[in-house]
């Protein structure tokens, strides 16, 4: 009978400590989903880009019906460096790229792209640092990356790989240091690959090698664009909001000047954290983008899912599109303000099944544009006209009547356009975030496809 007893305690034991290393593993695995039992926090977006396939089409060739002044302007060169449109190869070198987050955090992890590449891309390792000034980082704050536990990653064609959390005290809107070591030749004349063209921001490309963590990185090129990242996460408390903000070239920050961050997704951010509301912004345009067809990149609705469905920790998102399609189109007839229109719809749709918040926002001015018509006129008046009286967006964002012009509404403000009567200057941007009603993501949230 004590011999029962005493085995009984020890199995008590065992078991117990069988159970403790059970949970602690069964936490391990699940740091993609919260970072650790009881802390009340998750993984949501603080940072991300959308990816483009490069290249494309033929040097010089435009998409079908898209006249070459209608695409969307390039940033001037880097400080010395090559034009977006001069995409370069990478052949043992390590490449240093520029983001600037809107939310801080005490954990971060990073996702790296390779959506549309149609061969395995190696990362030979990964490093994460603050930046101090142009290419030059704070080597205090920097971290090696791993994927699950190895120094390098193979992602397969068409893939993303996140990376492990790492420990790193990350202030609100700090520019962060991503370095990519490429050990082998991505070759970007001959090879689809993913980037996203049009950044707006320097990034850095090393001499040969692996110069991963380098406080002054051997810089032997410089472009505007970012290549192989899709978004920086953060593990924020678990009320943390995410908004993304999906649109053509004037979410993207064309005409911008370069390396100030002056998007209006980023004058945004600004204005959260002065009201102190806690949301992480994630920039979703791309030049060109357009509703039902592919231009500079897949069309919208064909990106949606990939863009802002599987944004992790998305609660709300802003539409601004179908000014490319409609100028695209220029005397055209198809596509109509209806068809426009019926894409819209399937945003919001496809939005609400995932009980997200989504807001649309009117289309700006662009008469002096190379591919503004009369007709094209017609046709954003009927959509912008559709989004204010529909009902059918949760809210409406007026971007048209912050930016058009009192005495000539169908053109910008002088003092809002950047030269091409089409994008916005930094002055505009600002204007076009300082219209947006904060409270729009302090309250009215949807969870399960109704308004709480």
């Amino acid at each position: 009978m004590t011999r029962m007893r005493l085995n009984t305690k020890w199995m008590s034991i065992v078991s117990h400590i069988v159970g403790s290393v059970t949970l602690a593993v069964l936490l391990l695995n699940t740091q993609s989903i919260v970072v650790a039992q009881g802390t009340n926090e998750r993984w949501v977006g603080t940072w991300a880009t959308s990816a483009v396939m490069r290249p494309r089409r033929p040097e010089g060739q435009t998409p079908a019906g898209q006249p070459a002044q209608a695409q969307a302007a390039q940033p001037p060169r880097a400080r010395g460096g090559r034009s977006n449109r001069q995409l370069p190869t990478f052949t043992n070198q390590t490449l240093r790229q520029i983001v600037r987050v809107s939310l801080g955090g005490e954990q971060v992890r990073v996702v790296l792209s390779n959506v549309f590449g149609t061969a395995p891309l190696t990362i030979g390792a990964a490093h994460l640092a603050l930046r101090a000034d142009d290419a030059a980082i704070l080597t205090a704050s920097g971290r090696m990356l791993t994927f699950s536990g190895r120094p390098s990653m193979m992602i397969p064609a068409g893939s993303v790989a996140f990376s492990d959390p790492v420990k790193l005290d990350v202030p609100p809107r700090a520019d962060l240091a991503i370095d990519l070591y490429l050990p082998d030749a991505v070759e970007a004349s001959t090879s689809p690959f993913t980037t996203h063209t049009g950044a707006w921001q320097t990034s850095y490309i090393s001499s040969e090698g692996d110069h991963t963590g380098a406080a002054e990185l051997s810089v032997m090129d410089v472009t505007q664009s970012w290549f192989f990242l899709a978004r920086i996460e953060v593990a924020a408390p678990e009320e943390t909001g995410v908004l993304v903000a999906f649109g053509d070239s004037i979410t993207d920050g064309t005409r911008s000047t370069p390396d100030t961050n002056n998007r209006w997704p980023d004058h945004f951010v600004k204005r959260l954290a002065a009201q102190r509301v806690q949301m992480g912004v994630l920039n979703a345009g791309i030049s060109g983008n357009r509703v039902l067809s592919d231009g500079s990149s897949v069309n919208a609705l064909a990106r949606f899912d990939r863009d802002v469905l599987a944004a992790t920790g998305v609660t709300h998102v802003t539409v601004l599109l179908g000014t490319n399609d409609i100028g695209g189109a220029r005397e055209n007839s198809s596509p109509t303000a209806e068809d426009i229109i019926a894409g819209h719809r399937q945003f919001i749709d496809r939005a609400h099944a995932q009980g997200l918040t989504i807001y649309g926002a009117t289309l700006v001015p662009f008469e002096g544009a190379n591919y503004w018509t009369t007709v094209g006129e017609l046709k954003r008046q009927a959509l912008n006209n559709w989004i204010r009286t529909s009902d059918m967006y949760d809210a409406v964002i007026d971007f048209d009547e912050v930016l058009r012009d009192p005495a000539e509404p169908t053109k910008l403000r002088s003092e809002y356009d950047s030269g091409d009567h089409l994008h916005p200057n930094d002055a505009g941007y600002e204007a076009m975030a300082n219209k947006i009603d904060v409270e729009l993501f302090t309250t009215g949230w949807r969870q399960n496809g109704a308004a709480r």
